[in-house]
This record gives C-alpha cells, sequence and structure tokens, in this order.
C-alpha cells in the first residue's frame, strides 16, 4: 500500500512547478487555480524568487496546488490504490483532503489561498515569528515558552516543538533557552 504524505509551508523551492507544466493539462489546472487563488500560480511556481515565495500568502496555495498536482499524476500512473491513505502536514492537510475526496482540488487551492491571505494579515498585525527548539525535557520547554508568552505551536517530531509569538519572546528564548 502506498501512503501519500503532503508537505507543509516550507517545503517550497524556486521553479517547484517547472516540470509539472511538461505534462498535459497541468498548465489548464493552473489557470484555473490560479484564478481561484487570485495569484498567477504558474508564474509564482517557475519564476518567482525564494523571498517571493516565502510571503505566506504565496506559499500555501502554491504547496497545495503543486502537492494535487503530485497526486494526480500518480493516480494516472496508477500507483493510488482505493483505499489509499493520505496525511498533510499543517497546510498540506489540504491537499490530503482531496486525495480523501473530501475536497474538489478547486476548493483546496481556494481555501489555501484564503488561509493563506488570513494568516499573512494576522502576522501582520504584531511582529511575529516561529522558532524550533530541538531536544530538551517537554516539561521544561513548554513552561519556558509559558514564562515568555510563546504558545506551543507544533510539534514536528519527538523532541522537536516549535515556539510561536511575539520577536521579542523570540529572542529572549534564544538568548536563554531552556535547560537542556
Amino acid at each position: 500500500m502506498i501512503s501519500l504524505l503532503a508537505p507543509g509551508q516550507g517545503s517550497q523551492t524556486p521553479g517547484m512547478l517547472s516540470p509539472w507544466l511538461e505534462l498535459p493539462g497541468t498548465a489548464d489546472r493552473l489557470a484555473l487555480w490560479s484564478k481561484a487563488a487570485g495569484l498567477d500560480l504558474v508564474r509564482l511556481g517557475t519564476e518567482a524568487t525564494a523571498e517571493e515565495i516565502t510571503d505566506t500568502a504565496v506559499t500555501q496555495p502554491l504547496v497545495v496546488a503543486a502537492a494535487i498536482l503530485g497526486f494526480e499524476e500518480a493516480d494516472k500512473q496508477g500507483l493510488v490504490a482505493d483505499d489509499v491513505i493520505a496525511a498533510g502536514h499543517s497546510v498540506g492537510e489540504l491537499a490530503a483532503a482531496v486525495v480523501a475526496g473530501v475536497l474538489s482540488a478547486d476548493d483546496a487551492v481556494a481555501l489555501a489561498a484564503i488561509r493563506g491571505r488570513e494568516m499573512a494579515k494576522a502576522c501582520a498585525l504584531e511582529p511575529t515569528g516561529m522558532s524550533a527548539l530541538l531536544g530538551g525535557d517537554e516539561e521544561v520547554v513548554l513552561a519556558r515558552l509559558e514564562e515568555l508568552g510563546l504558545e506551543p505551536a507544533n510539534r514536528n517530531a519527538a523532541g522537536q516543538i516549535v515556539a510561536a509569538g511575539l520577536l521579542t519572546a523570540l529572542e529572549e528564548l534564544a538568548a536563554n533557552p531552556p535547560e537542556k
């Protein structure tokens, strides 16, 4: 059995859609999704700089579109079983929902665009960020985050907690991390 895993924000790279555009029908799919997202996904996925595609409002629909294209190609090649297991990391959950038949591809890309825009707006309200902490006792790490007013936004793996919050608090965390 093949499991399909969709990545989240941070997996984007310049030119990531270029290979997909060589496949029949991809340009038409991306044109439709670009309209739904209010973005030129073809340009963003082929010509945009790394800095430009780091913008959350751009990254999220771009990453979801790329994941869906990958899933669709795997399906065309007969690699996707009817009882496929699909999962996604963060915004990748939208692409996984397409594979599971819960969302249409068009709706997933449109939703990713809305999600990305709204997250970008929220992040612009205050200087915020995220930082991964590796290792350490989980209770000690969580207590330190609470002291600084930071949130444990994600647990990427065993021993890795992502802290989110004000940049000033993240700077203090970097200067005085929890004991390991």
